[in-house]
């Protein structure tokens, strides 16, 4: 086998462990030796109303040098609707030639579904759809879809300000095993909360740890549940490491976690790691979340 040929190979499993890691059940390998690979995305995991599976197979050339093939799997998925996402899934893989583009094809088809669940169109015949994903319906799709669309910063602050009567105590904060991989080290730290004023005062009291605050990235999110409105409030922070906060949070509602703070630090060794620190970021807030 050519270097490229390795280089490929090594990419694509790369790519997948990362999937998997981001996906959980939500990923399926279809024929390992084909690779060939399923995933069903929805607008909403709790009560989707829109549902879509997109079938992939990664041939030899990619990502260097050719696209995936895919196809998308949708009863109400047709004429126009399908030209305007295939056309979305083309101008991301142009966009992004030679690198690993999975990911950013499964949260744009969500963007789409929870675009369409959040305007006035009819919702899809749910019998057809039924008919269509009876074998894995239901019962594994747990996520809440509603993110926070507010600044976090003035969330916090307004939500703080709502519970400023309540003197609530520092949570007990856990620390996870780290992990190291050419000299790159990454830990999770994990609180339960039950209000953002809690979220403040973990991460105040985490960034008091000079080893903690000296970190090249904090990753962050939590997801709290209100029982009063019966919805999620829930956030993320990046921290420099683009689209790593989105992961884990993704992570967290595939694990239907709720009222709970997960902080990854990750100090960065000076060799780049690839797709291979998010699979880090989210094993080791696996870890601490099932400890």
């Amino acid at each position: 086998m050519a270097a490229g040929d390795t280089g490929r190979a090594q990419q694509q499993i790369d790519e997948i462990e990362a999937l998997s890691s981001i996906y959980g059940e939500d990923w399926c390998v279809v024929d390992e030796d084909e690779k060939l690979y399923c995933i069903k995305i929805s607008d909403c995991l709790d009560r989707p109303k829109w549902t879509l599976c997109l079938q992939v197979i990664l041939p030899p050339g990619y990502p260097t040098e050719e696209p995936p093939i895919y196809q998308l799997n949708a009863p109400w998925l047709r004429g126009q609707d399908y030209m305007e996402l295939a056309n979305s899934l083309e101008e991301i893989y142009l966009q992004n030639l030679g690198e690993s583009i999975l990911y950013l094809w499964v949260e744009k088809i969500r963007e789409v579904l929870i675009e369409k669940a959040q305007s006035s169109e009819p919702e899809p015949d749910i019998k057809k759809i039924t008919e269509e994903v009876d074998e894995d319906d239901g019962e594994d799709f747990l996520l809440d879809c509603e993110p926070i669309r507010e600044d976090p910063i003035k969330m916090l602050n307004y939500m703080t300000s709502e519970s400023q009567e309540v003197d609530e105590e520092l949570p007990p904060i856990r620390h996870g095993n780290p992990i190291t991989d050419r000299r790159s080290t990454f830990q999770a730290h994990l609180a339960p909360v039950v209000t953002t004023r809690q979220v403040k005062r973990v991460l105040e009291k985490l960034y008091e740890n000079k080893k903690i605050a000296s970190a090249t990235h904090n990753i962050y999110a939590y997801r709290i549940y209100c029982e009063d409105k019966q919805t999620f409030l829930q956030d993320c922070e990046d921290d420099g490491e683009t689209a790593a906060g989105g992961r884990l949070l993704h992570l967290m509602q595939i694990l239907n976690v709720h009222n709970v703070l997960v902080v990854v630090s990750r100090w960065y060794g000076g060799i780049l790691l690839g797709p291979d620190r998010f699979k880090h970021i989210n094993n080791c807030a696996r870890n601490v979340l099932v400890e």
